[in-house]
């Protein structure tokens, strides 16, 4: 099954860059002062190729599916967990349902594959490719047919959402699983070095846990196509989110990426296109083990880092102030020549 991936064109213009940095420079405060807040306004500047961006009708998206994987005891929480916190999404419960509701940013809920059938309703789309991934210890976790399903899917929830900012979640048990797996293999990397506690597994069962990952690594050691890795080492939730990344690097949305799951979904986008990573804005160092070393191979330079390892979008809508302040102060602040103020000497 062929695919046609959207094309995505560089972001990094010399000469605006320049401009930016001039326009930022002339605001009435000594050079640097704002620290990266002044590199942030730059990059927003730089994804919209102007000097003046807005950002319009933020949207968060929380993709959601369930892992096989789970079955061998790598998560601290079962699997129903995966679709009873998809209700706590659409009841307006979770973490992040009260931060998109404090900013006002309107929250999409994606079924792109739990192991439940949902009612539909407001801010749930059913995309479900399956119900749930096999068991990537001993099978292909799902089918390429089924990833490239994913990453249209993705490609379609994308286009069909308004706005210019496209704010990152997911939710599925046993998903740290699969971001170790896809970090460790599309970097050749020891999967020990990226593979923590998720949900909050105890040092024994962290090792157990590792023990099943090599075990799912060595079953697939033979795949380098980044799609073929996807399928055998995924989640329906993570290829989904592949498909949406790419997507709005192609229309030139900023990208604001979340934790670790979130991280490995970019990893696997930028495997398909470097260019991806142009419109992404990292926005925490999560507390799972392994993100700072894919941060770090990423070239990528988070904007807070909290600790936090909840997922869901939290650490970016967190996050989301800082974004709205950059923006901000690169359009609204004073020059110096209109204020009227002296430079420095």
């Amino acid at each position: 099954m062929n695919i046609t991936l959207p094309k995505i064109t560089p972001c990094k213009d010399a000469e605006l860059l320049i401009t930016l940095q001039a326009k930022i420079d002339n605001k009435t405060k000594p050079v640097g002062s704002l620290g990266r807040l002044e590199e942030l306004a730059i990059r927003i500047g730089q994804i919209q190729h102007t000097l003046e961006p807005k950002l319009i009708d933020p949207q968060l998206v929380v993709y959601a599916g369930d892992h096989g994987i789970v079955a061998r005891g790598v998560s601290a929480f079962p699997s129903d967990v995966t679709w009873q916190m998809v209700e706590n999404f659409l009841a307006d419960g979770a973490a992040v349902s009260v931060l998109a509701r404090q900013h006002q940013i309107h929250m999409t809920v994606v079924d792109c594959g739990v192991n439940h059938d949902f009612e539909p309703r407001e801010k749930l789309l059913i995309r479900k490719v399956g119900k749930g991934t096999a068991d990537s210890s001993k099978h292909s976790a799902m089918s390429y047919v089924q990833a490239i399903q994913c990453i249209e899917s993705g490609m379609q929830v994308v286009a069909e959402l308004p706005g210019n900012v496209l704010i990152l979640g997911e939710m599925g048990i046993g998903n740290t699983s699969a971001a170790s797996l896809l970090f460790s293999k599309l970097e050749n990397i020891d999967v020990a070095l990226c593979t923590g506690a998720g949900t909050g597994l105890n040092a024994e069962a962290i090792k157990r846990k590792t023990q099943v990952l090599c075990e799912a690594l060595e079953h697939h050691c033979q795949l380098k196509d980044p799609i073929e890795v996807l399928a055998a080492l995924g989640g329906f939730e993570i290829a989904t989110m592949v498909g949406s990344i790419l997507k709005a690097a192609a229309e030139k949305r900023v990208v604001l990426v979340d934790g670790f799951i979130v991280s490995s979904a970019v990893l696997v986008a930028s495997k398909i296109d470097h260019a991806v990573l142009d419109y992404c804005i990292f926005t925490h160092q999560s507390g799972e083990k392994g993100h700072a070393l894919m941060l770090d191979i990423l070239k990528a330079k988070p904007l807070i880092d909290l600790e936090l390892r909840l997922g869901e979008g939290s650490g970016a809508m967190i996050a989301w102030p800082l974004i709205q302040s950059a923006s901000l102060i690169l359009n609204e602040m004073a020059s110096f020549e209109s204020a009227g103020v002296s430079r420095e000497s």
